[in-house]
């Protein structure tokens, strides 16, 4: 198989697929849901096309182009959740990321990340089997693991999100347990402190206080607001601070003692976190000492006896 063939085939192979989605997608061809009907008769109807309505923010940079395609995008996310068994909990990863994105968004994005790794898969094996270094077999496998490469990738880049995510809020967490502390120990209670620490500090932790503040205006128990508070977040440290803060509001036991006892946890969590990343530092930086520095310095202290040993001999 020439390059000249295998570009063609390849130029072949995404025109069919072009061609096939456009047919998939056409009016007569696409089913109208039941939305889509009633929705002319509840609002007013806007001459303008729909594809080039900016409200849904766009997930490439293609624009125009990802607004055409969102649809088969959405019936792709849509399968796959069905096939996918951890929805629920993705859904809860998802909120531990702290972003707006449901399900279906994440499905998408990672469809549209194994379509890319099967673009570039399948370029790179095109022109390796094109100059003859590979068969058939090889380009179907490593077209396949391009774009389960590209699957995997999404869900990694969520799970370091999560983890960057964390370690933010565990690092706050001290400093506006202490403020919180303070303005209960100046007299405020618990929704004052917390409405004094949302508007002087800004993070992660400080809007997700934010929300818990909006939900109780809104009607919603403290202690409602703070369990779903952290059952969004799920870390140990915070969850030990919620069931603190619920007892206390709830027995009127003291409220600062509980928040600068939980402020001190954490503070040394961290310490300890701390000492062992350093034991863990100290135990890989042996490596290079005893197979790196050890043996030039043995070389360094023999070579000149050895050299002399020589000359005498």
């Amino acid at each position: 198989m020439t390059g000249l063939t295998s570009m063609a085939m390849l130029a072949g192979a995404m025109v069919g697929i072009s061609l096939l989605l456009v047919l998939h997608r056409l009016p007569p061809l696409r089913s109208t849901t039941f939305a889509e009907r009633v929705a002319p008769q509840l609002r007013s109807v806007s001459p303008a096309s729909r594809l080039l309505d900016p409200s849904t923010p766009d997930l490439t940079p293609f624009g125009p182009l990802e607004r055409i395609l969102r649809p088969v995008l959405r019936d792709a996310g849509r399968r796959l959740a069905r096939l996918s068994p951890g929805n629920r909990s993705l859904a809860v990863r998802l909120q531990q990321a702290g972003g707006t994105k449901t399900v279906l968004d994440f499905r998408v994005e990672q469809v549209l990340c194994a379509g890319g790794g099967l673009l570039m898969g399948g370029t790179a094996t095109a022109f390796l089997a094109g100059s003859g270094r590979i068969g058939v077999p090889a380009v179907v496998l490593g077209i396949l693991a391009c774009a389960a490469a590209g699957f995997l990738l999404r869900d990694y880049l969520l799970t370091h999100q999560i983890k960057r995510r964390n370690a933010r809020i565990l690092a706050e967490f001290p400093s506006l347990a202490e403020m919180m502390a303070l303005a209960v120990g100046a007299g405020e209670n618990a929704v004052g402190s917390l409405e004094r620490v949302s508007a002087a500090a800004q993070g992660e932790l400080a809007g997700e206080f934010r929300r818990v503040l909006a939900q109780t205006r809104a009607g919603t128990p403290l202690t409602a607001a703070l369990e779903e508070l952290s059952d969004r977040i799920r870390l140990a440290p915070l969850t030990r601070f919620v069931d603190g803060v619920s007892v206390a509001v709830e027995r009127g036991t003291p409220l600062a003692d509980v928040m600068r006892a939980q402020a001190q946890d954490v503070r040394d969590a961290a310490k300890r976190e701390l000492m062992e990343t350093a034991g863990k530092k100290e135990i890989a930086m042996m490596v290079p000492v005893v197979f790196g520095i050890l043996p030039l310095t043995v070389l360094f202290a023999v070579f000149p006896g050895m050299a002399l040993l020589r000359l005498g001999l």
